[in-house]
């Protein structure tokens, strides 16, 4: 075999054995797992020659919308709905003006050209989704914060990408001006959101419709369309980040055959991918190069963190009801990750003047941002009492599973507290025909169930019957009505109504 094909092998073998076992330690120091990765990319260059920059934004590029797909799978609709219009200030607004102050603070102290300065703003301007998602999904913080960090940092990435397309171009392109750029921005968030919706039912409809052989192409197919979102919608000039992660929060959210297995598919490739990604970019850096911007790269850091995230969080929170305690947590919170290293290669890409040294600098802001915000994170919401109690019950975990070429399946369905079932027995239940309940799991022990088992609030029914009873099933145990019938007793009042006015 080709040596070079035997050390690539290799190589990609040791960046996940490390890669898991550094997710392991970064639990026990208290340390996002993303200065981990990324010092293991740096320690594997010195093995290892490592420089190509378009492969690294290749790679980064990948893993993001995988990431952004997990990352929108597992958020839940009902926590995130309340939070849309701070999220979307935030992902905006927010994002825009923390660009504006750094890069002016990067003007003076890189002594860059202002649109250079400004560059290095936009690049890190944005709140890391990779960073965020990885932090707060093993924190008990406070539901509300959490939904809208998430929301913002998954929605965030396409005004990043915006401003730091707009001032490369503004910088090779002296006569082009910021108006169509403007408009070019409208355009991808309208493409990408629409795109998004689209793509995501259409996912849906296939996964539940079509019939594989094989139970584990179904993951596949979910991860299949989600790159195809990202590269149609980029294609017609959408955000293909937006698109992704609109399409995820649909899935995720949908009535899904075989959600269980997509989901845990997706958590953990979105980890191997953000292993990889974390240290091939670590791989781009040297710690030589870093050290001529050590100093720099911490005052823009401290600026970062304790001018231009607070002053854009309070300023775009004026409107919005959230206290002086949650407006900090919300601040501290802006996390810095894989995104600005991914951004921080366009300008050397394009071949934009300086554009090592805005790398390094970006790359050193990250390092910083992750370590002490990263760090913090959970000790401050203790401290301001934004921590709540977790509850891993989650209603909403509605899921099937198909049995082969046959007309039934298995409904695995949570039982929350105001289901109707809830304090009635088997006999007294009236079920569709062919139905059966064939396993209860109730505090994490299976219990066989008989005429008098009693379904309690927090039970996990598995529940046997025919395709076509799918939702005469989850009206009678989650009390919730079919679309046909919501749709007719729609069209019932609709008539009642018109038939009065025309007597």
């Amino acid at each position: 075999m080709d040596p070079s094909v035997t050390s690539f092998v290799l190589l990609f073998a040791l960046m996940l054995v490390v890669g898991v076992f550094t997710t392991k330690f970064s639990t026990r120091l208290g340390l996002p797992s993303l200065v981990l990765f990324l010092f293991v990319g740096m320690l594997l260059n010195d093995f290892f020659y490592f420089d190509n920059v378009k492969l690294t934004q290749l790679i980064g590029i990948m893993a993001l919308i995988i990431i952004l797909f997990e990352g929108g799978s597992q958020t839940k609709w009902n926590n995130m709905r309340p939070v849309l219009a701070p999220a979307g200030v935030l992902a905006t607004v927010g994002v825009l003006l923390t660009s504006l102050i750094t890069g002016l603070a990067a003007y003076y102290i890189l002594d860059l050209s202002m649109l250079q300065g400004m560059l290095l703003g936009a690049i890190v301007g944005s709140t890391d989704a990779a960073a965020v998602f990885s932090v707060l999904g093993s924190k008990n913080i406070n539901k509300r914060l959490t939904a809208i960090l998430e929301a913002e940092s998954g929605t965030n990435d396409p005004m990043a990408v915006f401003l730091t397309v707009s001032f490369i171009t503004l910088i090779q392109v002296p006569d082009s001006t910021i108006w169509t750029a403007i408009g070019g921005f409208f355009v991808q968030m309208g493409v990408g959101l629409v795109l998004g919706l689209l793509f995501g039912r259409l996912s849906v409809l296939l996964i539940n419709n079509i019939k594989l052989d094989v139970s584990g192409m179904y993951p596949l197919l979910a991860l299949g369309s989600a790159v195809m979102t990202y590269g149609v919608t980029d294609y017609l000039s959408g955000s293909g980040f937006l698109a992704v992660y609109v399409m995820g929060i649909i899935v995720g959210n949908s009535d899904l055959m075989h959600k269980f297995a997509i989901v845990r598919f997706n958590e953990g490739f979105a980890w191997m991918m953000q292993i990889i990604m974390f240290i091939f970019l670590g791989m781009l850096v040297f710690p030589g190069d870093l050290l001529e911007v050590g100093w720099q790269g911490i005052l823009l850091a401290i600026i970062l963190m304790f001018v231009a995230r607070p002053v854009a969080t309070s300023l775009c929170m004026i409107f919005f009801k959230y206290s002086p305690r949650e407006q900090l947590f919300l601040s501290w919170t802006g996390l810095k990750g894989a995104v600005p290293i991914v951004l921080a290669t366009y300008p050397i890409v394009a071949d934009v003047e300086n554009a090592q040294i805005i790398f390094n600098a970006v790359f050193f802001v990250v390092l910083i941002s992750a370590l002490v915000q990263g760090s913090t994170l959970s000790p401050l919401a203790t401290k301001l009492g934004l921590t709540e109690e977790r509850n891993d019950f989650d209603s909403s975990g509605f899921e099937m599973i198909n049995l082969g070429d046959t007309n039934s399946e298995i409904m695995k369905l949570p039982i929350s507290k105001t289901a109707p079932v809830v304090q009635s027995t088997l006999n007294d239940m009236m079920l569709p025909n062919d139905t059966l309940v064939i396993g209860v799991v109730r505090n994490d022990e299976l219990v066989t169930p008989d005429g008098d088992t009693t379904i309690e609030a927090g039970d996990v029914l598995f529940v046997l019957s025919d395709k076509n009873q799918r939702a005469k099933v989850r009206q009678a145990f989650l009390g919730k009505k079919a679309k046909k019938e919501k749709q007719k007793q729609k069209s019932q009042k609709l008539e009642k109504l018109f038939g009065r006015k025309r007597e």
